[in-house]
């Protein structure tokens, strides 16, 4: 079952965000069965609430066999225009992402993009 879920957990996508505006996101740890566990992003302007993120995440995740748990939220400024992202704020529910693994996550997937981050603001 090892073999398999780490073969499922490479295939979710490490980021997956709106592809502009101010919106909230959630840094996730997502695990397999006895597998490795990876964390990924999520953030979208339809989610009212950080946990509307990570209920919806989790369900997706669940049909393949994946569990989640929650390692924080905040918020993302995407501009695609300037070609920036910015990660900054908080979730009331989960807590405060660690935004610098957010911002490592995002440079990776957005490598022409200055992707910055700040503790401050919500």
């Amino acid at each position: 079952a090892g073999a398999m879920a780490g073969e499922e957990l490479s295939r979710v996508p490490d980021v997956q965000i709106d592809g502009g505006g101010v919106f909230k996101y959630v840094l996730l740890r997502v695990r397999g069965a006895g597998a490795p566990h990876k964390d990924i992003v999520r953030g979208h302007g339809w989610a009212e609430y950080h946990a509307d993120l990570f209920e919806r995440t989790a369900e997706e995740l669940a049909r393949h066999g994946l569990s989640c748990e929650c390692l924080g939220g905040g918020r993302l400024a995407h501009r695609p225009e300037e070609r920036k992202i910015h990660v900054y704020g908080y979730s009331v529910g989960f807590g405060r992402a660690d935004h610098a693994v957010t911002t490592e996550k995002l440079k990776a997937e957005y490598p022409n993009y200055e992707v910055t981050w700040a503790d401050e603001g919500y």
